[in-house]
């Protein structure tokens, strides 16, 4: 039986470009979390960093759910991301292009109807949060090597 994900991602930089952080959460049919996941992507812009969201749970669901999945609904607060993924906005950067690129193959990978729509940032608080926590911990780590040299 294929099952429908809910997933709730974010990116976030500190500056623009700055550091950078991705952070998604995936939910099965029942709205229970199967995972959460927040990873520090390096130097980056907030857009980049909402694409490789995308990307990095794309690629989590591909390596680690083992049942066919018939539906995939996205939830960002980013409406210029969402806009591009479905289309109704023209990318011309090159860079966000190939970034779309890795999208599009994932979606294919993945199987199942990929969908993307916009909520307000209070209702993205948990995936908005691994961002800042993985930055947060990058930023803390660094500042303590720096003190020890």
């Amino acid at each position: 039986m294929a099952r429908r994900l809910t997933v709730f991602a974010d990116g976030g930089a500190r500056g623009n470009p700055g550091p950078a952080a991705t952070g998604f959460v995936v939910k099965d049919s029942s709205g229970k979390i199967i995972h959460q996941q927040g990873k520090f992507i390096g130097k980056a812009t907030n857009n980049v960093a909402e694409y490789q969201a995308v990307i990095e749970a794309l690629k989590w669901i591909k390596s680690s759910i083992q049942y066919p999945v018939s539906s995939i609904q996205f939830f960002l607060d980013s409406k210029l991301i969402v806009n591009q993924l479905n289309g109704l906005f023209k990318v011309k950067e090159i860079k966000m292009r190939n970034l779309i690129i890795k999208v599009r193959q994932l979606e294919r990978e993945v199987g199942g109807n990929v969908s993307y729509q916009t909520i307000p940032r209070e209702k993205n608080s948990l995936a908005d949060g691994l961002v800042n926590q993985a930055i947060d911990k990058r930023l803390f780590h660094r500042a303590k090597c720096d003190l020890i040299n």
